[in-house]
């Protein structure tokens, strides 16, 4: 029995370290990409290669560079899910941002989904199926002061998900994202204990969210049929 693929972007730490358990746990052969921490990536690739006797390829990719997106798909003639997590996040007033912080921040986490969704979509349509996952925020449905380039992109990638799963839906591709509230990664390490504990105080759940609650609600949606498409799955335990 030929073994499903899923590529996961950005992921070496946090909530793409986090899905890429979760799908190797289900039985999915992976590619797993990050930017900088090609170590940690690998040593990722090694542990789920062993614990779940999975095929693991980890690959460096600048998903901002339309080039290394292209690289990266010259290695891939099989895939079932797209869970595109890559994203980094600036923290700081608008005026101050230079031209090269924005469209570094709009590359990675909005031209980024665009460069691979643009390749996954042949191997998809071989298949008549597949299910693209894209990993959003819900200051992409709210906004955040302090974070507006990291709220535009991510208001981005919800508004093409939307689309793009009406394009694609014919064709029995689904296209989701998930709305993340916060979660304890390195992108929120900036923030004070102070800080965390406010925001805990408006979480009806009462806790800040961890890469598992995430990874789960992947998992489900790689797992489910395609008659659910064109959502954002807000996952943030009550909080907006």
């Amino acid at each position: 029995m030929t073994r499903k693929v899923a590529l996961v972007t950005g992921a070496s730490r946090g909530i793409g370290a986090g899905i890429a358990v979760k799908m190797a746990s289900l039985g999915y052969d992976l590619i797993l990409t990050c930017i900088s921490n090609v170590e940690k990536l690998n040593n990722l690739g090694d542990e789920l290669a062993k614990k779940y006797d999975t095929n693991c390829r980890c690959i460096q990719v600048d998903h901002s560079d339309s080039a290394s997106v292209n690289a990266l798909f010259e290695q891939i003639d099989r895939l079932d899910v797209l869970i595109n997590n890559a994203g980094i996040s600036q923290v700081g007033l608008l005026q101050d941002m230079t031209d090269e912080m924005w469209h570094k921040q709009l590359g990675v986490n909005l031209d980024g989904v665009f460069y691979t969704c643009r390749r996954a979509i042949p191997l998809f349509l071989k298949q008549h199926d597949g299910h693209i996952i894209n990993i959003s925020s819900v200051w992409g449905e709210v906004g955040a002061s302090y974070e507006v380039a990291y709220s535009t992109s991510k208001g981005g990638v919800n508004a093409f998900t939307k689309a793009l799963a009406k394009e694609l839906a014919p064709s029995g591709i689904s296209v989701n994202a998930v709305a993340c509230g916060m979660i304890d990664t390195d992108m929120n390490a900036h923030l004070s204990q102070e800080d965390v504990e406010d925001i805990i105080a408006d979480i009806p759940i009462g806790r800040i969210g961890t890469p598992a609650d995430i990874a789960d609600v992947v998992g489900h949606i790689a797992e489910c049929n395609t008659y659910m498409t064109g959502q954002i799955i807000t996952v943030d335990g009550g909080w907006i």
